[in-house]
């Protein structure tokens, strides 16, 4: 991508997630998370439509943008508090996305192309929808599911790999192929796979 509001559009969303206090391990080099994050999203969108349009680029980089603001533990114990927590968050990302893209010189009608990505509104029916999905959930497989694992053990964790396996695509699932998991993890994720 050449267009030069693209390109601040990108490093605004980079500086913004630089600044996340939670720090991750990636090729033995610590990195803050969302930074790590929105590259490997990018790059599995890339991966899975290799011509993704600027409106999918933006809102892979942007998917989890400052997600640390708005903590888990600011909202009710259980499935509900987590569903409103989920909301809130896909609410903020792509408000802040948007005060991004605007300030970069984007219409409307591209910010709401790229929020009804983020906001993952037409999944199933929206191929871009669908990528960016399948992006999402390549990036769990590949940074935390090995914790999930270990945090939840073995069965829990079948049932939610089963509904994050239902959500994605053919062409997605087989991408799957390309992280390298552990025996136990590819266990796990084969019968999640199985079960979904």
């Amino acid at each position: 991508m050449t267009d030069a509001r693209f390109a601040a559009a990108i490093a605004a969303i980079d500086e913004a997630n630089a600044a996340d206090p939670n720090q991750i391990t990636v090729d033995g080099e610590v990195r803050p998370k969302e930074v790590v994050h929105a590259k490997l999203m990018t790059r599995w969108v890339l991966k899975l439509d290799p011509r993704a349009a600027p409106e999918q680029l933006l809102a892979a980089r942007a998917h989890h943008l400052r997600r640390w603001l708005l903590a888990r533990v600011d909202f009710d114990e259980g499935r509900s508090g987590y569903l409103r927590w989920r909301t809130e968050l896909s609410k903020r990302h792509a408000d802040d996305m948007a005060e991004i893209a605007e300030r970069c010189g984007y219409d409307a009608e591209f910010v709401d192309r790229v929020r009804t990505i983020m906001r993952k509104q037409g999944l199933g029916s929206d191929a871009a929808v669908q990528v960016h999905e399948d992006a999402l959930c390549l990036v769990f497989l590949e940074t935390q599911f090995g914790d999930l694992v270990g945090r939840l053990g073995r069965e829990k964790c079948i049932g939610v790999v089963a509904k994050t396996a239902r959500k994605m695509s053919a062409a997605g699932l087989a991408a799957v192929a390309e992280i390298e998991l552990t025996p136990v993890l590819s266990e796990v994720l084969a019968e999640a796979v199985e079960r979904g």
